[in-house]
């Protein structure tokens, strides 16, 4: 009976059309999660830093009659991209009907109505609180551990001491066991503007303390990890820097492309010899960081400049210029990152300070290079003094080594951990041509073999 159901042509093709309608659905809800994954807010993805975040963590330390007090620590694990000022802005919704009672280290924007408070009044009670942190030089007593920096945070590659932050606050009408609370959702990271994508909170294992004499451990009552990605499509729809080359062998400048961070600033832009740059309070920061520029073809904040400046027999000299044309900005703690097949053999760096990354451990061609301390750390706001330059020393590597095609010129270059637009690479300074240098040369062997032969023939006449 069954070789007679299997030799029927109705079933085979019922058997035909189940197997390609469950492969089409296999296909499709691949498809799907690939795109899931792919899409997802919170999964933005740098190449030259996988597995950069910001992770912001939860430690809940005490109970209350009515809530819990907790840590809240901010780890910037981003290799170059730090926050700048203004700072942080870290923003949640409550999941009940949360207040908080009070805060060390950091406040909140808005107090929010709290009409129904009679004795004590909360200090935030809002639904959607939005938490900055303190300025410098707050009194003691509304201080906490790396609070109190101006919400600006440096980058895990350049100095991981200054890469945290944190706040204590003292949650009521929260549950009073690990149980009965709920995690804050929604988590919002402004740095100091769009970009962060924040995933959901969730229950890790309890984080582990050391005492002042390092000699007992202590734990959180409850532990909760929120982790945003930053990607710089959400930040800007225009880069924010640009690069121009140039080099010895060629007496061509490849600038920046023309409105290559947008023309949108056009209209309010001040030319560089113009009275206005020098009016009085020009370099007032705006509330909302609305950039002044100088009117450039690129209308671009910063100019990065890549000159190949000398060749040696075994070395090769590059001169690195950053250009700040925003009148209202200056960058402090700023990072610069290049992506280079010869930054595995970097022999020295002038000028300033220099990281490898490894984002694979395999594939060494990515550095960071960051100003010194107390020396050029500080990039000028537009002006004679709004620029840094140094130079870097590179061994060749003579089975790869050349200047064709564009090879002495970066993949990829990074401003404060946004990339910036590249000329084209047709566009690239190149060398001489070979063949007609080859073609005198040749003349020229040619000649001085006949001039011999004539010579000899001469002397034997």
């Amino acid at each position: 009976m069954e070789f007679k159901n299997q030799d029927n042509p109705t079933h085979k093709v019922h058997l035909e059309v189940e197997t390609c309608c469950s492969w089409s659905w296999l296909k499709f809800s691949f498809l799907a999660v690939l795109c899931c994954m792919v899409l997802s807010p919170a999964a933005a993805y740098d190449p030259l830093d996988p597995t950069g975040n910001i992770t912001i963590k939860w430690d809940v330390m005490s109970w209350t009659p009515d809530g819990y007090v907790a840590a809240v620590t901010m780890n910037n694990f981003q290799m170059y991209r730090q926050i700048i000022s203004p700072g942080w802005t870290l923003g949640w919704s409550w999941q009940k009907k949360e207040v908080i009672w009070t805060m060390v280290g950091a406040q909140t924007t808005e107090q929010g109505d709290c009409s129904k408070f009679k004795a004590a009044i909360p200090h935030c009670c809002k639904k959607t609180p939005t938490v900055v942190d303190l300025l410098p030089g707050v009194p003691y007593n509304q201080q906490f551990t790396n609070c109190c920096k101006g919400g600006v945070l440096a980058s895990w590659g350049q100095d991981p001491t200054a890469s945290v932050s944190a706040f204590q606050v003292s949650v009521g009408q929260a549950g009073t066991s690990n149980k009965t609370v709920k995690l804050p959702k929604n988590f919002t990271l402004l740095g100091p503007g769009p970009g962060y994508t924040c995933g959901p909170a969730k229950v890790v294992p309890s984080t582990v303390f050391l005492t002042a004499d390092r000699r007992r451990k202590t734990q959180a009552l409850m532990t909760w990890n929120v982790t945003c990605t930053y990607s710089q499509f959400l930040a800007s729809k225009n880069p924010s820097c640009c690069v121009s080359f140039s080099s010895f062998y060629n007496e061509t400048i490849v600038p920046c492309p023309s409105c290559a961070c947008g023309c949108h600033n056009k209209k309010n832009c001040i030319k560089s010899d113009s009275k206005l740059a020098h009016k009085t309070g020009i370099n007032t920061p705006k509330k909302d960081n609305t950039p002044l520029l100088q009117c450039t073809h690129h209308m671009c904040p910063i100019r990065v400049h890549w000159h190949v400046k000398l060749n040696y027999k075994a070395y090769w000299r590059v001169k690195i210029s950053i250009t700040n044309f925003n009148y209202r900005m200056n960058y402090t703690e700023w990072t610069l990152v290049a992506q280079h097949p010869n930054l595995n053999n970097v022999t020295q760096v002038f000028s300033f300070d220099y990281k490898p990354l490894l984002p694979y451990e395999s594939i060494n061609d990515t550095g960071m290079f960051y100003g010194m301390k107390f020396y050029n750390d500080l990039l000028m706001e537009a002006g004679p003094s709004g620029n840094v330059q140094s130079e870097v020393l590179l061994q060749k590597d003579q089975n790869t080594f050349t200047f064709k095609q564009g090879w002495a010129f970066p993949r990829r270059v990074y401003f404060n951990g946004d990339e910036c637009m590249l000329p084209p690479p047709d566009a690239y300074p190149a060398l001489p041509n070979s063949a007609h240098v080859n073609s005198i040369s040749i003349f020229k062997m040619a000649a001085s073999l006949l001039l011999i032969l004539f010579s000899i023939c001469f002397s034997l006449s």
